[in-house]
C-alpha cells in the first residue's frame, strides 16, 4: 500500500521525489536557501514543475547557486546565460538573479546569516498549519506580505507576496503538507 501524499505531487515521478523528500523540510543552509530562492523567483507566473524539470541546468548554468560567484557575473556571463536554453531565459529573471546574490550577501553580513534574517520571522520554529486538502492552502499570508516588503525595499527583484510563501512553503518555514500526508508529521518533528 502506498503512502498517501499532497495531491500537487501525485502523478508525477519527479514531483513525488520532490515532495518525499525536499518540500517542507526546515532549511537553515544559506546555499540552499538561496538555490530555492532562485528557482521560486524563476517560477514566477511559470508552473513548479517546468522549473523542476529544468533544476539540474540551473544548477550547471548558474555555478550551483554560487552566491558569491553569481554576485560577481558580468554582462558576458548574463548574456551566455540569456542563450541557454537549459533555462527560463528571461533577461529580468537572470539580471535580478544577480542583484539578489549581491542584497543576500548584505544581509549576511547584517545578520550573520541569511538563515538567521529569514528565520527570525518565525521565532526560528516552523508554523503548523493543519489543510485537508492542498487546494485550501493560502496563495500568501500576512508574514508573506511582510518578508516580501522588507526584501523588496532592501531592493531584491522578484519577491512578491506568492513568490516569497511559496518560497517560506519549500524550505519548511510553514508546514502546508495535507495533513493526512505522510511528510506532515515527519517534517512536524
Amino acid at each position: 500500500m502506498s503512502k498517501h501524499k499532497c495531491g500537487w505531487c501525485v502523478g508525477d515521478t519527479l514531483y513525488e521525489r520532490y515532495h518525499d523528500n525536499e518540500w517542507g523540510t526546515p532549511l537553515r543552509d544559506d546555499g540552499l536557501l538561496f538555490e530555492f530562492l532562485v528557482l521560486e523567483t524563476f517560477q514566477a507566473g511559470l508552473s513548479w514543475i517546468t522549473i523542476l524539470r529544468k533544476r539540474e541546468n540551473f544548477r550547471v548554468a548558474f555555478d550551483h547557486f554560487d552566491y558569491k560567484c553569481i554576485a560577481q557575473y558580468d554582462e558576458n556571463k548574463i548574456q551566455e546565460l540569456l542563450q541557454d536554453a537549459g533555462i527560463i531565459r528571461n533577461k529580468l529573471k537572470v539580471r535580478s538573479t544577480v542583484i539578489n546574490a549581491q542584497l543576500f550577501m548584505d544581509i549576511q553580513r547584517e545578520f550573520g546569516s541569511f538563515s538567521k534574517f529569514l528565520w527570525a520571522y518565525v521565532d526560528n520554529t516552523p508554523i503548523q498549519n493543519s489543510w485537508s486538502h492542498y487546494k485550501n492552502c493560502p496563495a500568501n499570508t500576512p508574514l508573506s506580505d511582510k518578508i516580501s516588503k522588507d526584501l523588496k525595499k532592501r531592493g531584491f527583484k522578484f519577491v512578491g507576496s506568492t513568490v516569497i510563501y511559496a518560497f517560506m512553503q519549500a524550505i519548511g518555514m510553514v508546514n502546508d503538507h495535507e495533513v493526512g500526508c505522510f511528510r506532515y508529521e515527519q517534517v512536524k518533528s
